[in-house]
């Protein structure tokens, strides 16, 4: 028996870690469509050009890609309305709706949740320093009511839940009541090298701008110690970010992946500021040899082990980032200790973790993964 299995995306507007998870999950089941709330196929990574993307209505509003947060009320109709009967194994990657899809009977639903829905949460955190009218944000909080009932109340109607880190697990526990697995994201080791040239003189930052990744902490810190810092990527809060810079932070806005390679295997450091539910790009970092200066929380815990491949300041501010930045000076590091540290994270270990979730969701159906084939998805990623 072949099982039919289908991906499912919150949606693919833009491209960051949870993307590249998808992606991974698309290289071993190649044939599986990938159903997404809406998509901007000029955004989407190489890995994405060959898959068969389904989208919902929502990708017919006019400006849907512009104003995409401020539809977010519609996002769990969207979800709804996918058509995924025809599917035995549904496979849902979520930080938001995906969890919310209407689910056949027959099928086993795996739901790899990046994090709890941060707007429902926390709400104030994500809307911060998003330029709309006060009414509209005011608005907009009293529709999460409605949405945390509604997330909480699909997701208990998961089969399995994985958690890409220990604070999603938590988080997971907290507003569900539900317990999960941990599976850390695949990192594509495999990309990324050891420079043999020195470090030069600057920081680095490679992340969407948005307000709740605080790059405005590494901003004024480097701004105010004369560092030289580097950003790549680009996003809402990038106007807001580059008027309060001063003349050592310089913005690249977005690059090709081999550029960003380059700039990483250079930089002295990729600084972390932001309280992420794990982040895959410290650790893209250390697979270029060089450490990391995270916040001390969040999915940071999981991936930094201070003084082997990077270090920790304590708050969440630019002082404490300083008195970091002052501390690595003295420092120093061990390339290949930093790249072995990777190497745990890679493509393989996620594959193999992720099979082994579906087979124990499919068990109590009577059925085996071995039938669809995918036994050799483990060589994937070495």
């Amino acid at each position: 028996m072949n099982y039919r299995v289908a991906i499912v995306h919150d949606y693919m507007n833009q491209m960051g870690g949870a993307e590249r998870v998808v992606g991974v999950m698309h290289k071993l089941f190649p044939e599986a469509p990938i159903y997404t709330t809406i998509v901007d196929r000029e955004k989407l990574l190489p890995e994405f050009h060959d898959a068969k993307i389904v989208t919902t209505w929502m990708q017919r509003i006019p400006n849907i890609l512009r104003d995409f947060k401020l539809y977010f009320w519609l996002y769990p109709f969207a979800v709804r309305s996918m058509n995924l009967k025809n599917y035995d194994i549904i496979i849902s990657s979520s930080s938001a709706y995906a969890k919310g899809i209407r689910k056949p009977e027959h099928a086993v639903h795996l739901c790899y949740c990046h994090s709890p829905m941060r707007f429902a949460w926390n709400f104030d955190d994500y809307i911060e320093n998003v330029r709309v009218s006060r009414f509209r944000k005011t608005a907009a909080k009293w529709l999460t009511f409605p949405l945390r009932i509604w997330d909480k109340s699909n997701s208990k109607k998961v089969d399995r839940m994985v958690a890409n880190s220990s604070i999603v697990k938590e988080r997971i526990k907290k507003n569900y009541g539900l317990e999960s697995t941990v599976i850390y994201p695949p990192v594509e080791v495999g990309r990324f090298t050891v420079s043999q040239e020195e470090s030069q003189d600057y920081y680095l930052i490679v992340s969407r701008l948005v307000s709740y990744k605080k790059i405005d902490i590494a901003v004024e810190a480097c701004s105010r110690l004369g560092r030289k810092l580097l950003i790549i990527g680009d996003g809402d809060d990038r106007e807001r970010l580059e008027a309060m810079a001063g003349s050592t932070v310089q913005f690249l806005g977005r690059r090709s992946d081999e550029e960003v390679v380059r700039y990483m295997q250079r930089c002295r450091a990729l600084l972390f500021p932001g309280l992420e539910d794990f982040g895959i790009t410290p650790l893209e970092a250390n697979a270029c040899g060089r450490p990391v200066i995270a916040f001390q929380a969040g999915g940071a815990l999981d991936t930094i082990k201070s003084g082997l491949n990077g270090m920790f300041f304590k708050n969440q501010s630019a002082g404490s980032l300083m008195v970091a930045l002052q501390n690595f000076d003295g420092m120093k590091w061990d390339p290949q200790l930093i790249r072995e540290h990777a190497e745990s994270f890679n493509e393989r270990f996620f594959i193999e973790r992720l099979l082994s979730s579906l087979q124990s969701a499919i068990d109590p159906h009577g059925s085996n993964l071995k039938h669809y084939g995918v036994e050799a998805g483990v060589h994937f990623g070495r």
